[in-house]
């Protein structure tokens, strides 16, 4: 059966880093129980490996075409890991799906990290062979230091916090349209055989369940990601948007967002993209070409806000709040990063973390292409706002890492005093100011306003399209005493139906 992911992302190092694959031009079960348990031990808690046959590795990475494997070799490679399992101690057995890729055959060994840490495998496959603690090192599998083995014994303690049995739940808990919609959004072949399986099955197959057979339970990452109300679960897995309108922090806009993390992201990113981000074209004396710059850049604003939930402890129980002033974007999540990183490291362009936090649902975030590799998160937004010609991001935590804190200050150019004709724009008699007053015939929201418009629903548009109207007295507010009512629409006003005649 396929494995829950696209599996030609997957061979380009896409949703998975390089040094979470290894590949083999051909069958050596010596080395692939090591890497076995390499994988199975996640000694940084990465999330395991993939080990894939039939394809030949240079310098670390994959050449195409595949090398290839015979039919008759792959059945006798699955009878093998199965023996290969039971060397592992304590057993362990991997996920295996044969594919055919570029017109041959290769066999994948998905390696998830184990529940048992420290995992030991054989030197050699003879019967009286030493067995070793194997880790991974970059992208080399070798036997762990006395250092290594007791680092790992010291974090096998606990598991990360989203790949533990939630004992409170059950299969029941488990949306089979969501983890449908999920191998649909990912390009996974598993999709095309979702519906003709059982949930259970499903799940399995996914490893979203753990326990023994007759009492199998969800994963904490199964039903942050594949339940509607994962909040019932886990009270902070909701997130905030808060939009000032001033610097005091007086006149405000609050959204909460809920349900399953993949879709509260996109729920929310489309929210901020529609609401918040504003594009400026400013023409250049003497250039054709305009200077088109946005207030946030999108690119940065999603690996900040993906980043958010990724790294996020989800047994705190303070939401993702996401505060927009007029001259910055602040993003708060709880706790603050994991040791060595510290308010000092964060000044710097590029970290490498040791520790991740959740390595499932960094896994799940990856394959949605929400989230990047390891350590490409702060150069892509510092990237991206440089690009824009924004000033640099801004990230902070405090001494006992209680919170993380992303700052992207807006760009310059939105923070200059608009002239009289600028703030007045449309002109009373100018065409968009006239379709306003035809649209509002009948009330109409903000949103249904600016949609008609073509153009975002930002306040500085409610600013520059709609409050001179309301000004003029030509449209007037439905409910004028309570102005952030969720209900408010606007509507063309006697006077404002003469105008418009």
């Amino acid at each position: 059966m396929p494995l829950p992911i696209n599996i030609n992302q997957l061979l380009k190092g896409r949703v998975i880093e390089w040094d979470r694959l290894e590949f083999k031009k051909g069958w050596n079960p010596e080395e692939v129980v090591r890497t076995m348990c390499a994988f199975a031990n996640d000694v940084n808690n990465w999330g395991g490996g993939y080990i894939v046959i039939g394809i030949e590795e240079v310098d670390g990475k994959p050449v195409f075409p595949p090398v290839g494997l015979q039919d008759n070799q792959l059945d006798q490679m699955q009878k093998e890991l199965v023996e290969l399992s039971h060397k592992i101690e304590p057993h362990y057995l991997p996920v295996t799906e044969p594919v055919i890729y570029q017109d041959r055959w290769i066999f994948i060994i998905w390696v998830p990290g184990g529940d048992g840490r420290p995992y030991k495998a054989p030197q050699t496959l003879g019967n009286k062979a030493q067995k070793r603690v194997y880790i991974r090192q970059g992208s080399v599998t070798k036997p762990a230091s006395k250092d290594e083995e007791r680092f790992l014994n010291t974090i096998s303690i606990a598991l990360p916090f989203d790949d533990r049995i939630n004992l409170q739940a059950s299969i029941h808990d488990l949306d089979k349209d969501l983890m449908t919609e999920f191998l649909y959004s990912v390009d996974s072949e598993l999709y095309k055989e979702a519906s003709d399986i059982s949930k259970e099955e499903l799940s399995l197959r996914m490893q979203l369940l753990k326990g023994p057979k007759e009492y199998l339970r969800p994963i904490n990452a199964a039903l942050l990601f594949f339940n509607p109300e994962p909040h019932k679960f886990f009270r902070g897995a909701i997130s905030e948007v808060v939009l000032y309108q001033d610097y005091d922090g007086i006149t405000f806009t609050e959204k909460t967002f809920k349900g399953s993390l993949f879709k509260q992201i996109r729920n929310l990113l489309e929210y901020l993209k529609s609401v918040v981000l504003t594009e400026k074209i400013i023409k250049i004396p003497g250039q054709a070409e305009a200077l088109r710059i946005w207030n946030y850049p999108y690119q940065a604003v999603e690996e900040i806000v993906a980043n958010a939930f990724y790294h996020r402890s989800y047994e705190n129980v303070s939401p993702i709040e996401i505060s927009v002033y007029p001259d910055k974007m602040v993003v708060l999540s709880f706790p603050g990063p994991l040791p060595p990183v510290d308010k000092e490291m964060l000044k710097k362009k590029k970290i490498i973390s040791r520790e991740y936090r959740n390595r499932r649902i960094g896994d799940f975030l990856k394959e949605l292409d929400l989230t990047e590799g390891r350590g490409t998160g702060f150069p892509i937004v510092y990237g991206k706002m440089a690009q824009n010609g924004s000033p640099n991001p801004i990230f902070e935590t405090d001494e006992i890492h209680t919170h993380f804190t992303a700052i992207l200050p807006v760009h310059p150019e939105f923070l200059k005093e608009e002239t009289e004709d600028e703030i007045n724009v449309p002109a009373l008699d100018s065409p968009r100011a006239l379709e306003i007053l035809e649209f509002c015939k009948e009330a109409k929201g903000r949103k249904e306003i600016m949609d008609m418009l073509g153009i975002s629903n930002h306040p500085n548009n409610t600013v520059r399209y709609i409050i001179p109207l309301i000004k003029e007295g030509l449209i007037a507010l439905t409910f004028p005493e309570k102005q952030r009512n969720p209900n408010q629409q606007y509507y063309s006003t006697q006077m404002g139906l003469t105008y418009l005649n």
